[in-house]
C-alpha cells in the first residue's frame, strides 16, 4: 500500500466510525453527560484514568462514579468533606479502589485550587510538538498532595517510557475540534497537532499491519513512531486516525 492509498484507506475509516454512533459503546459518553467545562473535564478525567479492561465494566463503574459524586464532579471535588468521601470506600475498578477515588477527588481539589485547573496545567506545560512533558508535569503536581504510593500508578508518566494510553485519549477527547460530534474539543489553548494517538494492544496492532509502527512493545518509544508516521498524514490533525486504528482492531479485527 502507497502512503497515498494508506491515507486514502484511513481517512475513509475515520469517517466511517468518527460518528455519534461511536458514543453509544464508548467512554466518551461519560463526559457528554455535562455540559458545565469543569463538570465535563473531571468526568472525563476520572473516567479515562479507570477506561481499561471490558467495556461494559468501564461504563457501568465510570457511571457508578458521577453517582457517588451527585452527578456534579466540579461541585463535589471543590466542596467536599470527610465524611462525603466515605461514601467512595466501596467503590472498585479492577486495582482502582475507593481510597485510589478519594486521593483523585484531593488532587483534582488541589490542581483547581493551587494550579488554575487541568487545561492550564496541560496548556502551560506544552511544548512545540508534544504534550507528553505536560503529562510528566500533571503527575507531578497532582501528587503533591499526601498520598499512598499505591494510587500514583494510575496516572502514567510518558518520561517513565509509558505510552500513557488513557491520559493520551482524555487529552483527544479535550482538545479535538471537528464537526462530528464525539470530541468535546473544549480547550482551546491547545493545538490539536500537538495530540498523540491512545496506543494500546488494538491501535499497536493495526498500526502494525499497515506499516505505521515496528517497534514490538506498546511503549513510549513505539507512540514517538506511530505519532511521526500519523503527522506524515495529517499534521494538523494526526490524532483523528485513532478512531480509524481503533475501528479497525476492535470492530473489524483487522
Amino acid at each position: 500500500m502507497t502512503l497515498k492509498e494508506l491515507h486514502e484507506f484511513l481517512e475513509e475509516k475515520v469517517i466511517q466510525y468518527n460518528t455519534p454512533q461511536f458514543i453509544e459503546s464508548d467512554p466518551i459518553q461519560i463526559p457528554h453527560l455535562y455540559t458545565i467545562k469543569e463538570d465535563i473535564e473531571i468526568a472525563g478525567f476520572l473516567t479515562a484514568t479507570i477506561s481499561w479492561g471490558n467495556r461494559k465494566m468501564i461504563l457501568k463503574n465510570a457511571h457508578r462514579m458521577m453517582q457517588l459524586l451527585g452527578n456534579t464532579p466540579y461541585d463535589f471535588v471543590m466542596s467536599h468533606t470527610e465524611t462525603d468521601l466515605e461514601r467512595l470506600e466501596n467503590f472498585v475498578h479492577r486495582t482502582f479502589n475507593g481510597q485510589d477515588f478519594s486521593t483523585f477527588i484531593k488532587g483534582l481539589k488541589h490542581i483547581y485550587q493551587i494550579h488554575g485547573g487541568l487545561e492550564s496545567v496541560f496548556a502551560l506545560h506544552q511544548e512545540e510538538e508534544s504534550l507528553q512533558k505536560s503529562i510528566h508535569e500533571l503527575k507531578s503536581l497532582f501528587f503533591e498532595i499526601n498520598h499512598k504510593n499505591r494510587t500514583q500508578k494510575h496516572i502514567s508518566d510518558p518520561y517513565n517510557n509509558s505510552a500513557a494510553k488513557r491520559i493520551n485519549m482524555y487529552l483527544r477527547w479535550m482538545v479535538r475540534q471537528d464537526h462530528a460530534g464525539v470530541d468535546l474539543g473544549i480547550w482551546k489553548s491547545i493545538a490539536p497537532s500537538k495530540l498523540s494517538c491512545p496506543l494500546d494492544v488494538h491501535s499497536g496492532n493495526v498500526a502494525r499491519k499497515l506499516g505505521l509502527l515496528e517497534r514490538k512493545q506498546n511503549d513510549g518509544k513505539a507512540l514517538s513512531e506511530l505519532d511521526t508516521n500519523l503527522r506524515k498524514l495529517d499534521k494538523n490533525d494526526p490524532v483523528k486516525y485513532d478512531f480509524a486504528l481503533f475501528g479497525l482492531g476492535v470492530f473489524e479485527n483487522f
